[in-house]
C-alpha cells in the first residue's frame, strides 16, 4: 500500500492537479465514496484505494459528482474528459494492487 500511496502522490503532482483546484473533499465524501464503491463492486481492498485516491485527485463537487455516478447518474454533458481523465488516473494508481 505504501508503492500506492507514493505513486499516487507522484501522479497528483504530475497530473497538474486541475481537478483539486476547489478545495479538499470532506471525509464524510469520502466515506461515501468508499460505502458505494464497496455497494457496487464488494472490493474492499480496491474500493480503499479508490476513496484514498479521490481524495487526491478531485475537488468537493467533482467528488460529489464521482458519486452520482457510481449510484448510477451520468457525469454532467461538459465533464466527461475531466470524468475520464479522473477514472484514468485512479485505475494507473489502484488497479495494479488490485
Amino acid at each position: 500500500m505504501k508503492i500506492g500511496v507514493v505513486a499516487l502522490l507522484a501522479l497528483a503532482m504530475t497530473s497538474g492537479a486541475a481537478l483539486a483546484a476547489g478545495g479538499k473533499p470532506s471525509e464524510a465524501q469520502k466515506a461515501e465514496f468508499y460505502r458505494t464503491c464497496v455497494g457496487i463492486s464488494s472490493n474492499v481492498e480496491l474500493c480503499t484505494c479508490k476513496a484514498d485516491a479521490a481524495m487526491q485527485l478531485v475537488d468537493t463537487d467533482f467528488m460529489a459528482m464521482v458519486i452520482a455516478s457510481m449510484q448510477g447518474k451520468s457525469p454532467p454533458a461538459g465533464s466527461y474528459k475531466a470524468y475520464n481523465d479522473y477514472v484514468a488516473r485512479s485505475n494507473q494508481v489502484c488497479k495494479p494492487n488490485y
